[in-house]
């Protein structure tokens, strides 16, 4: 957990809060949204209107260094500027040597000569629009000016400015891994000893992935044996982790991490800030190098680990379906969930709270909010509202240690999610499965529902978000639970041809959790929870669950009781 605790100190004094006070309610800004002053004008101030607190802007590096060896800070100068006067914070995206896998924001100085500066190339020796990672001459290259920007940040902006992504979404495409000359030159050379070193020491935290190949690769009954059986440092990469597309990606990976980890260095002679990475994901059934292979993926984990240390966490982009399942392969013990990407649509505020509530994100950025109409961005603001006013008691400095809060996610294939927490059992359903709203069954498309359900005291809770229904039961009431469809008016919609007394049931024998209140209330500036309404009658069916329709985003204090 080292890198988490120094990743809360870091930002602690970078936003003048206590570590509990530290989401980063933020959104990313188109790729040219910042490409002249006038845009940087327009853009930054308003961002604070749709409820940020931080932007994510790129630092292009062919505006950096238009000419090589001369350095240009106007666009990163006046994007502080605004930032500082509309109180928000920046983190600032190197877009150096690669961009989504291209090198497309280096310099035309860089990009023109290929002879010192050469491209990566498939295994049929087609160049690619990719630098070559095994260059000296393309890191010195990238590093200078990344240092240079460093240096920069750290006179004029150590205010503003509260991390820093190196690189955008690294990887390979058209190919696995770089099959140029200098990188086939690596390759023959076998695994490097540091990194068996690093596999040994770290062998109970490996990526199971990870884990399965070299078990299989070598032959052994377990990594452990494998990887002591003897000096495995030389040896070759299929030898060690099998013969395919993804021990391709596997030294790729490391020489990629090992690139930035030289980066990190160099900024490390100059501050403290926090560093990471972010990854184009490996959806949709795709190979590797078709999707990008190599990149801080969470099957890589290891390697990106080994090669560059300095990282405070590898961070998803996550802008396929499956948004729980990709969060959740990056909230670990080493690395902390950021996600500072994500598709900018009505279902974010949603997606941002289950992140928030199941895994206690880091922070948390829809990709373009400049470019989004209001019906994309208004769920993103009121999202933030409600996370904002949590913020003063989600245990966001706990890293990813769970208990005292959930984060719920429902659609119209996941509409339900058990919860149990100590003797009570809390069913938590898509607002859409009350059959009254008649958006549940007209065929219209589900807006997601997400909600942060926090336990406060042993019969104490809010509920925060949109979409959602709440009901509480003790685990023995709810072994004895029947499926029933009541109406709004909490009646059986459709009568049995049975009357009650012909039923058989075994008798009960155990207590049952009442609902004592419900209310809707806004927590204050010092996390005092301040009455609005009470929510009874309809609005709670009768005490028989908590409710927030879609389309509104609430507070709800949930107090309980057993008889």
């Amino acid at each position: 957990m080292k890198r988490a605790k120094l990743l809360v100190v870091v930002l602690s004094a970078v936003f003048g809060l206590q570590a509990q006070e530290l989401p980063i309610l933020g959104g990313e800004l188109s790729n040219s949204a910042v490409t002249s002053v006038e845009d940087v004008d327009e853009v930054i101030p308003r961002m604070r209107t749709l409820g940020l607190n931080t932007v994510l802007v790129p630092a292009y590096w062919e505006f950096i260094e238009p000419e090589e060896g001369k350095f240009d800070f106007t666009l990163i100068d006046r994007t502080i500027q605004r930032a500082r006067e509309n109180n928000l914070k920046i983190i600032f995206l190197w877009f150096g040597a690669w961009k989504n896998s291209m090198s497309c924001y280096a310099p035309l100085w860089f990009k023109k000569d290929t002879k010192r500066f050469p491209r990566a190339c498939t295994k049929e020796g087609k160049p690619l629009e990719i630098a070559s990672a095994f260059s000296e001459n393309v890191f010195q290259a990238d590093n200078r000016a990344f240092e240079m920007l460093i240096k920069h940040l750290v006179a004029t902006g150590q205010d503003v400015v509260s991390m820093i992504q190196v690189e955008n979404e690294i990887g390979m495409l058209e190919s696995a891994r770089d099959h140029s000359k200098l990188s086939d030159e690596t390759y023959k050379k076998g695994v490097p000893s540091e990194l068996v070193t690093y596999l040994k020491k770290h062998l109970e935290e490996l990526h199971p992935w990870l884990k399965k190949r070299i078990k299989l690769s070598i032959g052994a009954t377990t990594p452990k044996s494998s990887l002591n059986r003897e000096d495995l440092g030389g040896s070759s990469w299929t030898s060690v982790f099998g013969d395919d597309l993804y021990t391709d990606e596997i030294f790729m990976a490391y020489y990629y991490a090992k690139y930035v980890g030289r980066l990190c260095e160099t900024a490390r002679k100059h501050t403290q800030i926090p560093l990471y990475v972010n990854a184009a994901m490996n959806s949709r059934g795709r190979l590797p190098g078709q999707y990008p292979s190599a990149g801080p993926l969470a099957h890589l984990i290891d390697l990106w680990h080994a090669g560059a240390p300095q990282l405070a966490m590898l961070a998803p982009d996550i802008y396929d379906t499956g948004f729980k399942g990709w969060a959740d392969q990056y909230a670990l013990p080493n690395n902390r969930l950021f996600i500072p990407e994500s598709r900018c649509c009505e279902n974010s505020g949603a997606r941002a709270l289950y992140a928030f509530g199941e895994h206690h994100a880091l922070g948390f950025s829809p990709f373009a909010i400049d470019q989004a109409p209001p019906r994309e961005t208004e769920n993103i603001t009121k999202a933030y509202d409600l996370i904002r006013q949590l913020s003063h008691l989600l245990p966001l400095n706990r890293g990813n240690q769970r208990g005292s809060s959930w984060g719920l996610l429902f659609d119209h294939q996941d509409k339900e999610r058990i919860i149990k927490d100590g003797n009570i059992v809390m069913t938590c359903r898509h607002y859409y499965t009350l059959p009254w709203d008649p958006r549940a069954t007209n065929d219209s498309i589900w807006q997601e529902g997400g909600a942060i359900l926090m336990r406060l005291a042993d019969d104490e809770y809010l509920l925060a978000g949109s979409g959602v229904v709440v009901s509480f039961a003790t685990a023995y009431e709810k072994s004895l639970e029947e499926e029933r469809v009541l109406g709004e008016d909490g009646f059986v919609t459709e009568g049995a041809t049975r009357t009650i007394q012909d039923s058989k049931k075994s008798h009960f024998n155990g207590k049952r959790v009442g609902i004592g209140f419900v209310d809707e209330v806004r927590i204050d500036e010092n996390g005092h929870i301040k009455y609005i309404r009470r929510h009874n009658g309809d609005q709670d069916h009768q005490g028989r669950h908590a409710r927030i329709p879609c389309g509104t985003w609430k507070i709800l204090h949930i107090k309980t009781y057993d008889f």
